[in-house]
């Protein structure tokens, strides 16, 4: 990534569905990316340090590794080194760091995904040049990361931003989580695939033959390619997670007041289609909105990579620390 390290970082972001690593220089432009699927919540975890292993390797071509950064869809502790929670994925409380590093035999660093897009935003994205912001990743569910100056408040315990997971419906949708009514069960892509097949028996759509008239075989994409054919099961499906985004950020720019919030994630591909219900339920339900500024909601610019760029950023910072603390600068923030 820098000239004076011994060879490529590696950034490696594991959602719920999938693995997806690549090599990161300085300037955040990616190159040779691998991609694997999420073996999934439950298997061992070996399992799915195997998929991380595997695509980390690949990307990197036979290059000697200087550093590997990893966003990871979970609850992180506060000292970058363990999953303690990961509601799609079976870590509770591994030690993935040093899992890592034993098996790559290089430095490590961790976060969750959505500080991580967070941080790749603001260095390279939507957020850069902002004094605070919000950012929404929106996939399988909902991650989230709070941005001031730059830099990613991680919280007491390191699992600030778990906005997902905010109770919105008492009693409602059960979450993978173990709690019910949460956030992401109302927007996310989970949601957007739930309420299409719901409503596929309403009224016709090509959504049926997409499907051969099976609503279990609805998939993200598929909802999106039958909206932009103008399919209403399709738009429908997207307006109410659009709306449902809304209501949601309208209780995070009340407690956080950003300037700006920015939408990440592959569900975030769907632009205006989703973001434009959004911000009507924004305003619709943000309190005191006819008398402050209500902050944008701006899709990310780096799209599925960001995470991935983010982590990279996340042990890039960390090997200049040790360089600047080995050369008697002490250490320095990201």
């Amino acid at each position: 990534m820098s000239a004076d390290l011994p060879g490529v970082v590696v950034g490696v972001d594991i959602g719920g569905t999938k693995v997806l690593a690549g090599v990161v220089d300085e300037a955040g432009q990616v190159s040779s990316t691998a991609l694997r699927t999420t073996p999934g919540r439950r298997v061992v975890t070996a399992q799915v340090e195997d998929a991380l292993v595997e695509a980390i390797l690949e990307s990197a071509a036979g290059q000697a590794l200087s550093g590997v950064g990893v966003a990871a869809a979970g609850f992180v502790d506060s000292r970058g080194e363990r999953v303690m929670f990961a509601p799609h994925l079976p870590w509770q409380g591994e030690p993935l760091r040093d899992l890592l590093q034993e098996r790559l035999g290089c430095p490590v660093a961790l976060d969750n995904d959505a500080n991580c897009a967070a941080r790749a935003e603001a260095h390279h994205g939507a957020a850069r040049g902002t004094i605070s912001a919000l950012m929404i990743t929106m996939g399988t569910g909902i991650g989230g990361a709070v941005l001031l100056e730059g830099h990613v408040l991680r919280g007491a315990n390191g699992m600030a931003g778990e906005f997902g997971h905010m109770q919105v419906v008492p009693d409602g949708q059960s979450c993978e989580c173990g709690r019910r009514g949460c956030w992401e069960q109302y927007s996310s892509g989970n949601a957007l695939v739930r309420n299409a097949r719901t409503l596929m028996g309403e009224q016709p759509s090509v959504l049926e033959e997409m499907t051969g008239g099976h609503p279990d075989r609805v998939t993200g994409p598929m909802v999106t390619a039958a909206a932009e054919q103008g399919d209403l099961v399709a738009r429908r499906a997207f307006a109410s997670v659009g709306d449902w985004l809304g209501v949601g950020t309208a209780n995070l720019v009340a407690a956080l007041d950003p300037e700006v919030v920015v939408i990440g994630g592959g569900v975030s591909a769907a632009g205006d289609r989703l973001l434009e219900p959004a911000r009507a339920a924004l305003q619709r339900t943000l309190v005191g909105a006819a008398h402050r500024v209500v902050p944008d909601l701006v899709a990310a610019q780096l799209g599925p990579q960001a995470g991935m760029i983010g982590a990279a950023l996340l042990v890039t910072s960390a090997l200049g620390a040790e360089r600047r603390v080995s050369g008697g600068d002490g250490p320095q923030e990201e």
